[in-house]
Parts: C-alpha cells; structure tokens; sequence
C-alpha cells in the first residue's frame, strides 16, 4: 500500500536539452526518443529558414515574422529569444497538457530558453551536451556543409558564451562517442523518473 504522503502517479517531467550548435544535440535527442516512445518532443516555432531534410511539424513549426509575433502576443510561448539572427519559441499549451497527464517531454533548446523554462517549471529537469573538444566542435560545424565560414565563427563564438552557462545545468553530457553519450542521457531520464520527490502529494 501507498503511504499517504506518496502519490503511485506522478506529473510529466520537462528534459531540457541544451548545446551549442555542432555539439551533436539532435542526433542524440533523436536516439532518445526512440529508446523512449512515451516521451514525446517539443516541437518550437522558429523564423529560420527549413534546412534540408526537415520537416514542418515535426522538426519545428517555420512561420514567418508575423506569426510569430501573433502567437507571441496572445502569451502562447512558455519561452521565446532570438538566436542566431531568427526566433525560437517554445509553446506553452503542449508542455502544460503534458505534465498534467503524467507524460514527459524533450525540449531542445538554447540557454536562454534553458533559463525561462527553469524559473517558470523549477522542476524541469537540465542536461546540456558538450562537445570532446574545441577542435571537435569546428571540425564538425565545417563538416556540415551548409554554413559559410562568417555563420560557423559566428557559432563558435555563441559556442563560447553558451558553455559558460553550464553550471546554471543539473547535468553535462560529453558527446566524444554517441553511444556513450545516448547511455549517459538515458541514465539521467531514468534516475529523475524515479525520484522520491516526484511522487510526493502537494
């Protein structure tokens, strides 16, 4: 039998994943979000540009100035900055809904929306991803291919003030190897899964 303090339910925990651009962030969110099929993904509006092989709806909702400014005003974002030149929001309904019906949610987002999300659900739950190294970040962010080189010494320099927001995190994952990297992640979903404070009756 249940203590009465102890509740056999409890609320959806928000993971905030956080990186700087290159560190390897959405391969591993991907891989995790196999391994759990009850998470479910927060997908943010973005003005960006869609890059190849993504998917409205699935990877972000793209909308243009406008609509996002809209969305913004009726206070449909739980968070929202500019990042990279273009706006980023995360929407508030899905996470809210979420939590209430006890299932859990990645969000993949930048540090400022890191910190937002912190002071709005203080129990959400961090993890910021890390690259090997200096070297391996530049290598891989010249290796994609579709940033010219002002956007990739523009990422690197967001990279540095990023990283410096690493102890603001519950956790640090180094992705030098991605398997090592998804076991890592998963341990921490599974430890906050089963904390005793979760399940405590308010």
């Amino acid at each position: 039998m249940w203590p009465a303090s102890i509740s056999s339910a409890r609320r959806g925990i928000l993971f905030i994943v956080s990186a700087p651009s290159g560190a390897g962030k959405t391969t591993l969110i991907n891989k995790l979000l196999k391994i759990f099929s009850d998470i479910a993904a927060s997908v943010s509006y973005t003005t960006r540009a869609r890059r190849p092989g993504e998917r409205a709806g699935r990877d972000y909702h793209f909308v243009s100035e406008k609509r996002f400014a809209a969305v913004r005003a009726r206070r449909g974002f739980a968070e929202w900055a500019r990042v990279h030149g273009a706006l980023y929001g995360t929407p508030r309904a899905p996470l809210e809904g979420a939590m209430r019906r006890g299932r859990d949610m990645l969000l993949d987002i930048d540090v400022q929306g890191a910190r937002k999300i912190k002071r709005l659900y203080p129990g959400a739950v961090s993890i910021f991803v890390m690259p090997p190294s200096w070297r391996v970040l530049e290598q891989r962010l010249a290796g994609r291919g579709t940033d010219g080189r002002g956007t990739i010494l523009r990422r690197l320099e967001n990279a540095r003030r990023e990283i410096r927001e690493i102890v603001r995190y519950d956790y640090v994952v180094v992705n030098s190897e991605l398997t090592g990297a998804v076991k890592a992640a998963k341990a921490i979903i599974l430890a906050e899964r089963h904390r005793v404070s979760r399940r405590l009756r308010r």
